[in-house]
């Protein structure tokens, strides 16, 4: 029998999530399949495919939002590098949920220079989307200066774009433009998320601009001497800001269940300086 072509039977798809409902591990669930004579590739297909399906299926239900398609990395090999055209990015770390992605190598140290110089003299107080009304606003929260580029405003801009387009398989124009934002002694980003709340009356107008945010992308500028490191309180997870990494998550939903709440923890000496790259559902405009 040639199990690539074997068809994942309602019957199969029962199975496998009444076995996962007494408690059964996925990995128990793909060897049993491959004892069956399942090719273990398409039994990890089809274990992960129902699952998810099932698992959203019972989120809706919950009253939580329907899932989405996200960006991501191609990480199916636990590659050491990906390539994304003229250089070779390295995989740090990776989490499965929340989905969460350390590179290092994005960009060179002289990229990084590059940018700061670019944003430096057109820093101001940073604004976040104000869901409420649909603009900008300050925010107590927010203790950051900051600025936008325009999408390929600049030639380090547009490469950044490029290989951040190649290193998680999106498209360019759904892109906001990136955010650079510099942090003294002090300053933070207390936790929050990045999506936009589907309850709050503003975020209607914000959506028609490119639907949801569904990943985020952070980009270290420099070394600060301490602190400064990019929390997720949900997990116990502190990323240190290295010049040249970044850290991406994605969040397939606009709910807390992504557990990708975040934050800027306080630099405590030194200076901080990161790019923001939020990526939406479709072209931003």
């Amino acid at each position: 029998m040639n199990t690539l072509l074997q068809p994942i039977t309602p019957e199969l798809r029962q199975w496998i999530i009444d076995q996962a409902g007494t408690g059964i591990a996925a990995p128990a669930l793909i060897d049993a399949m491959c004892k069956a004579g399942w090719n273990e590739d398409v039994a990890i297909q089809a274990v992960e495919q129902v699952l998810r399906k099932h698992l959203d299926d019972v989120a809706v239900q919950q009253g939580q939002p329907p899932a989405v398609r996200v960006p991501g990395p191609p990480l199916a090999d636990s590659p050491l590098f990906i390539d994304v055209g003229d250089r070779q990015v390295e995989v740090l770390m990776a989490m499965g949920s929340p989905r969460v992605v350390l590179f290092g190598n994005l960009l060179s140290p002289e990229e990084c220079d590059a940018i700061i110089a670019a944003a430096r003299p057109r820093m101001a107080r940073s604004l976040t989307v104000a869901t409420r009304t649909g603009g900008d606003e300050v925010n107590d929260d927010r203790t950051s200066d900051g600025m936008f580029f325009q999408r390929g405003e600049n030639d380090v801009v547009t490469r950044l774009e490029e290989r951040i387009a190649r290193l998680v398989e999106w498209p360019i124009e759904n892109g906001e433009g990136l955010q650079v934002l510099h942090y003294r002694p002090g300053a933070e980003y207390k936790p929050h998320y990045d999506y936009f709340d589907p309850a709050e009356p503003g975020t209607a107008t914000i959506l028609k601009r490119g639907g949801q945010r569904v990943a985020t992308l952070v980009i270290y500028l420099n070394d600060p001497a301490r602190g400064g490191g990019t929390t997720f309180p949900d997990v116990h997870m502190e990323i240190g800001p290295r010049r040249g990494n970044a850290v991406f998550f994605s969040y397939e939903r606009p709910h807390p269940s992504t557990r990708t709440l975040h934050g800027g923890a306080p630099v405590i000496e030194g200076e901080k300086w990161i790019a923001t790259k939020w990526l939406r559902e479709r072209e931003f405009k």
